[in-house]
């Protein structure tokens, strides 16, 4: 009577060692899975960024949450309006911004358009830019600039206190993110980030 309890004990004992070790096995694959996909979603598709500056005010704000998407741009252009997060521009990186240290800004001009600023007035290929989503006027003059092959010229919404093309010149397309496309924080301003 004994050796049978003694026995049944043993073989419920490695039943539920067996069942531990495949419920371990099976977790172990789930989590190896899950951790890939998010690492491909990342790197190729879609990742979250937030916003550490004023330059995008009115339109986003400090500490705002992002999803920033990989995909569009590698089916078509950019377009002008379209609000891009960015790797550093190599002049900025030469004087000593890191190249994870991305930007985000408004595309205002693609390639072969024409940009100046006069009188508090954004003028592209010569016409004046309607922009209700800037934060005041300009309070700065800038020459015509043509944008070149495989650039874009990018500027914040909060043009009198923003790092952008006006300042260090054309960004290389080569060094887009992605595209703001949702933002996720704070709550009250979840919606899509969309251009106008």
């Amino acid at each position: 009577m004994t050796s049978d309890n003694s026995s049944a004990e043993t073989a419920a004992e490695r039943a539920a060692g067996t069942s531990l070790k495949a419920l371990v096995k099976s977790n172990a694959k789930l989590v190896v899975i899950a951790v890939a996909i998010a690492v491909v979603v990342r790197l190729f598709i879609a990742e979250p960024r937030f916003i550490p500056s004023n330059s995008m005010d009115p339109t986003l704000h400090i500490g705002d949450r992002l999803l920033i998407e990989k995909l569009s741009y590698r089916f078509h252009s950019p377009h002008r309006g379209d609000i891009v997060v960015f790797e550093p521009p190599p002049q900025l990186q030469a004087i000593g911004y890191r190249r994870e240290q991305a930007f985000i800004k408004r595309i205002i001009g693609l390639p072969g358009d024409t940009l100046a600023v006069h009188r508090g007035q954004v003028y592209r290929n010569s016409q004046p830019l309607e922009e209700s989503y800037i934060l005041a006027s300009l309070t700065y003059e800038m020459g015509a600039l043509t944008v070149p092959d495989d650039a874009l010229f990018v500027m914040g919404d909060n043009r009198n206190d923003s790092n952008d093309s006006h300042i260090w010149g054309f960004l290389p397309t080569d060094n887009l993110i992605g595209r703001a496309t949702l933002r996720f924080w704070p709550p009250t301003d979840f919606g899509l980030v969309s251009a106008p």
